[in-house]
């Protein structure tokens, strides 16, 4: 069977892809991300998840063991008003972010890349998700756990931000990062078969 590797630090997707039983390499992509050339969210998404996916894929190639990969690339953004909001860059715009997000209805992309051998699938996913209204007193504690940090829009669903989500429109996964049953679609068509021992 190939091998999966997911082009990405972040725990939330490791953990995910563990909760399918899914093994995998974690490499994250060793170079810095580019800006994606567009502003439509979905390609935005795209772009940036591809890049990562060919750095990974890039870094095996120089170290002969590209034959049989499958590298996975994502990124994740939040989109209000048109405006794509990534990862805060620090307490500030954090809260700031969140003080936007509060009482509206915003937009959750994830774009992932497969690639293998010369091929590339690539989809986006996107979610919407509804907010409470929260005062800036929420705003402050919430910021001051440190978890808005390094998540884009600067909440985590699968953590204390979940008290500010009313609901959502759609996958939960792709919210925390990381669309699984789009993942698992994209694994078949490149050749990857989920097996009854690896999903029960």
């Amino acid at each position: 069977m190939k091998r999966l590797i997911l082009g990405s630090g972040s725990p939330r997707r490791a953990d995910l892809m563990r909760q399918l039983e899914l093994p995998c390499e974690i490499i994250p992509s060793p170079e810095e991300e580019p800006i994606p050339a567009t502003s439509v969210p979905s390609d935005y998404a795209i772009e940036s998840a591809s890049a990562k996916a060919r750095a990974v894929m890039n870094l095996l190639a120089s170290r002969g063991q590209a034959e049989d990969a499958i590298v996975i690339g994502a990124d994740t953004i939040v989109c209000l008003d048109d405006a794509i909001l990534g990862k805060p860059a620090g307490a500030t715009e954090a809260a700031a972010m969140l003080t936007r997000l509060s009482g509206r209805v915003h937009t959750v992309y994830t774009g992932l890349a497969l690639r293998y051998g010369e091929e590339l699938l690539c989809e986006a996913v996107c979610t919407q998700v509804s907010m409470n209204a929260f005062t800036a007193d929420d705003v402050a504690a919430y910021v001051k756990s440190d978890e808005p940090l390094d998540k884009a829009g600067a909440y985590g669903i699968q953590g204390l931000g979940a008290r500010f989500i009313e609901r959502i429109e759609g996958c939960y996964y792709n919210v925390v990062g990381l669309p699984l049953a789009r993942l698992c679609a994209l694994l078949g068509s490149a050749g990857y078969h989920l097996n009854d021992k690896t999903i029960k």
